[in-house]
């Protein structure tokens, strides 16, 4: 059974995420608060007019100028259609006697109609292939932004977010963007300008009452599309949190599906879904109640002003002193304005769902990384790869110390190794050693050089790792070996993988290298996914070697492989060997004993057992029970060759 270090996150709980929750006692709180819509906005603002772009910029402009274009034909056609309404009235008397001029002039009008709504389609098709080129690179240059950002956070982060959260904030966030950017940037300010071109056609064809009524309409509209979205928005959040935990808890379920498996629990996974998505389902049918009961108010005041400003008209037409023509027209243009209003009424409520789908987005790109590298920080430079600890001390949580002043070196090329009983603060040293975490108090040396003035991509660059549980990407052989270095050529992938023993093995499947792993891994067993790691490690080639209990969870045959290949990477590297066999590191050149953060023992495996203190303890009650399993594995054997061993005894 392997050793767990309590010490650090993600062990049992109220053990490591406590520890990641509350942090180092010495460092400040440093997540921002949610980002609100002006700071939404105000990053959006690089996207659309991205620096260094001129091409980009250009095709805004050419996109812009052609919606423009398009509201100015627009708010012509009800003209035209209005010329071409009098036309026929006044010609329909004489119809079969009007000359071929008059019928020439009447085609023309419409014709001109016709021109003019083939130019309005052809040019908006132009505006939105214009605009989708700075669309879909704002979303890309958005994305990536955001993806390489949640790779700069620190560990801490990590550990406490879940995956299939923060995926889902992401797509979220995605599909906002764009229509965040296409409706803000290329449709609110000359929908506006339509509704000001209207209105002054109809003060110029109608007069002030036509227009009062009008501008009144559009007023309440638009407040009752406010108060209404806004009403709407808290719904759309609701959405939005039961998404994110039912999407949660389908991925993390799934990436557990053996644990599942392994306790029958297909059905309580099940029902926990089905909670998230009954309240999804709750939450969307608000949403489309809500949905219908603003279309339907927008409908009722639209329509109210629509039948009293065509009342007016139909009296001037009675009166007198409007045409047909005009009454027609003026349906027209009401009708022509419901498009844009409809739109507004659709800008403000999109936008602001955008908003609200982009806020956590944007609250990602605002945390801070925990760690960062010192303004000015150099480049590690290796010599031999002595590391040294200098009065280490580190706490996740500061009621809770894990490591108390340890001080100890690794002398260039050597091998030293850390035991201890669970919980004592092994794997932690691990991660202060990559400075996933800053320490509270001492310092970190290689070569002589404080690991918290280097830069990090450095540091861990000198530094290979062959975890205890390796979680390999869900993609080929080559791709998971060559992740060690991404230039390396195939030649030298394989030359890596014989060196870690696993060269013959992939050669004997199907597809070979080209194999896929599957989910972290699983298509392989624990000693080749091992193999892989190794392999990795030798192709990376760093002069520094941290094992963090690489064997622990393998049988003892293979145990003996991967200790071999591990024997031989390590051969002249400066190595860290967090062990839990103790067995497999009694050739170490120096052993460290810590207790409770504490270093209480140090020195070579004889010397440790001569002081018959900790280490002897640990050795003694290891080698105990691999006395009882090797006696016990005689036992069976003895039995089943007497014909004594029962088909449930053989099970043991």
């Amino acid at each position: 059974m392997a050793v767990v270090d309590t010490g650090k996150p993600g062990a049992a709980p109220g053990h490591g995420h406590g520890h990641a929750r509350m942090g180092n006692p010495t460092a400040p709180a440093r997540t921002k608060p949610p980002a609100d819509h002006v700071t939404v906005l105000r990053g959006l603002l690089p996207f659309v007019w991205p620096e260094g772009r001129p091409d980009l910029r250009a095709r805004m402009v050419w996109a812009f100028g052609l919606l423009v274009l398009v509201k100015i034909i627009t708010v012509t056609m009800p003209i035209l259609y209005k010329a071409a309404t009098d036309w026929l009235i006044a010609h329909v008397p004489a119809a079969g006697t009007a000359g071929g001029q008059a019928m020439t002039a009447g085609v023309m009008l419409i014709i001109a109609y016709g021109l003019a709504r083939v130019m309005m389609a052809l040019f908006t098709q132009v505006r939105d292939v214009q605009f989708m080129h700075v669309a879909l690179n704002a979303v890309r240059n958005l994305n990536n932004r955001t993806f390489e950002h949640l790779h700069r956070l620190s560990l801490r982060f990590h550990i406490e977010k879940r995956t299939g959260g923060l995926n889902r904030v992401i797509q979220r966030g995605t599909q906002a963007v764009e229509l965040i950017i296409r409706m803000g940037a290329l449709s609110a300010v000359p929908t506006a300008l339509e509704l000001v071109l209207l209105s002054l056609l109809l003060w110029y064809f109608f007069g002030g009452l036509i227009v009062a009524i009008v501008i009144t309409m559009v007023v309440a509209y638009i407040w009752f599309s406010i108060v209404a979205s806004e009403w709407r928005i808290g719904i759309r959040r609701e959405m939005n949190d039961s998404d994110t935990d039912a999407n949660t808890k389908a991925v993390d379920s799934l990436l557990n599906f053996e644990t599942v498996k392994y306790f029958g629990n297909e059905g309580l996974e099940a029902k926990r879904f089905d909670t998230s998505m009954r309240r999804y389902e709750k939450a969307s049918l608000h949403s489309y109640w809500s949905l219908g009961a603003l279309n339907s108010g927008q409908a009722v005041i639209f329509t109210i002003g629509l039948t009293l400003v065509m009342i007016l008209a139909a009296r001037g037409v009675v009166a007198g002193t409007h045409t047909i023509g005009d009454f027609v027209m003026i349906n027209a243009m009401l009708i022509q304005l419901y498009i844009p209003l409809n739109f507004m009424g659709m800008i403000y409520r999109e936008i602001k769902q955008g908003l609200v789908d982009l806020e956590t987005m944007f609250t990602l790109l605002g945390e801070h990384p925990e760690i960062e590298d010192k303004p000015g920080a150099g480049a590690l430079a290796v010599k031999g790869g002595t590391i040294r600890f200098d009065n280490v001390s580190f706490a996740y949580d500061a009621v809770r110390p894990i490591l108390k002043n340890v001080s100890f070196e690794v002398p260039a090329g050597k091998m030293v190794a850390i035991v201890g009983p669970s919980g004592a603060g092994k794997s932690t040293i691990s991660r202060i050693l990559f400075r996933f975490y800053d320490i509270a108090g001492g310092q970190v040396t290689i070569d002589g050089q404080n690991s918290a003035e280097v830069t990090q991509k450095s540091l861990r660059a000198a530094i290979g790792m062959v975890p205890q549980d390796t979680v390999l990407f869900n993609d080929t052989i080559l791709y998971n070996i060559r992740y060690g270095r991404a230039d390396a050529t195939d030649e030298e992938v394989f030359a890596a993988a014989k060196l870690a023993q696993i060269d013959d093995f992939i050669r004997t499947l199907p597809e070979g290298y080209k194999s896929m792993v599957g989910e972290r891994g699983l298509k392989l067993s624990g000693g080749e996914k091992q193999r892989v790691a190794i392999a990795r490690t030798i192709l990376k080639s760093p002069p520094i070697l941290m094992l963090d209990e690489a064997t622990s969870a393998l049988d003892s045959h293979t145990e003996k492989e991967i200790q071999d290949a591990l024997d031989r990477v390590a051969k002249g590297r400066t190595t860290l060997v967090i062990a839990h066999r103790l067995s497999t590191i009694v050739h170490a050149d120096t052993i460290l004993v810590l207790e409770k953060g504490v270093l209480v023992e140090q020195g070579t495996h004889a010397e440790l057992i001569a002081k018959n203190g900790l280490y002897a303890s640990l050795w003694d009650r290891q080698r105990q029970a691999e006395r009882a399993r090797e006696e016990l594995a005689r036992t069976l054997e003895e039995a089943e060759k007497a014909g004594a061993l029962r088909p449930a005894d053989k099970k043991l």
